[in-house]
């Protein structure tokens, strides 16, 4: 339920479990952001993938992150649910979607699909992979 800034060699081995704030992780994102990448010095692109779950009470927040704190510093921001069905974060992430034309969305059905899906949100224009 709390985000936490963990080491490539650290994240295999959580043993984290509990609910889905998502707002949590986007809260540490912004505050990363302006610490250590300044607007002016920095082209900041953003990858987020995840299962889509998230406390309903919470997307509301996650979107006004998006919109009101994170979308502006960023260069681009793309979005990645490794599952099919619906999920509440997916919904809120569409409104997003509507409002900044530098976020983008992509849904998947197995984990092997994210990384040949994220090499495609990030392509140069006119690139064909």
């Amino acid at each position: 339920t709390t985000a936490a800034e963990v080491s490539e060699q650290e994240f295999p081995h959580s043993t984290e479990s509990g609910g889905k704030v998502v707002s949590s992780a986007l809260v540490l994102l912004d505050q990363v952001i302006r610490a250590r990448y300044p607007a002016g010095d920095w082209n900041v692109y953003v990858a987020q993938a995840r299962d889509g779950d998230n406390f309903s009470e919470d997307g509301g927040k996650c979107g006004s992150l998006l919109t009101e704190k994170i979308l502006p510093m960023v260069r681009y921001y793309a979005y990645l649910q490794v599952v099919l069905e619906e999920q509440s974060l997916w919904e809120e992430y569409c409104r997003v979607q509507e409002q900044c034309a530098h976020f983008a969305m992509r849904k998947v059905s197995q984990a092997n699909e994210i990384y040949p899906v994220f090499r495609d949100l990030f392509k140069k224009d006119g690139v064909t992979i």
